[in-house]
């Protein structure tokens, strides 16, 4: 499957931004999805999950409360809805998918995910 995930841009602190990503190539609903970042000089880290149906969502500590999840199996597209921004939650976004149930216990798990889309990058100024 190919994922182009979009939506990224420069914010001030507590502002909002949505990003997306589009799936093309499979069976979209087939895929439980996730977005990932990476801030320059840090290693990867996850950053929410949801299930192939939408039933099921994760957050990482960092973000809960303040991101949310969905997706829209119709239109092929995740989305992240990210509040209250923080400068902290400056990276290079990116979305995921896997074709493997989701678990809680392993949903942040990078190495699990087969299909990456190429980032999209979010700066939140203070």
């Amino acid at each position: 499957v190919q994922l182009q995930a979009y939506g990224g841009g420069l914010v001030q602190t507590g502002g909002s931004l949505r990003l997306s990503c589009a799936a093309s190539g499979r069976t979209f609903s087939n895929y439980a999805m996730s977005w990932f970042r990476q801030a320059p000089g840090k290693e990867r880290e996850s950053v929410a999950a949801i299930s192939r149906s939408g039933r099921s969502t994760y957050y990482a500590d960092s973000v809960k409360g303040r991101f949310t999840i969905a997706r829209d199996n119709a239109k092929n597209t995740v989305y992240l809805q990210m509040n209250s921004l923080k400068p902290e939650d400056t990276a290079v976004h990116y979305c995921a998918a896997k074709s493997s149930l989701l678990y809680e216990s392993s949903w942040s798990s990078g190495g699990l995910y087969i299909y990456w889309g190429q980032g999209t990058q979010v700066t939140v100024s203070s």
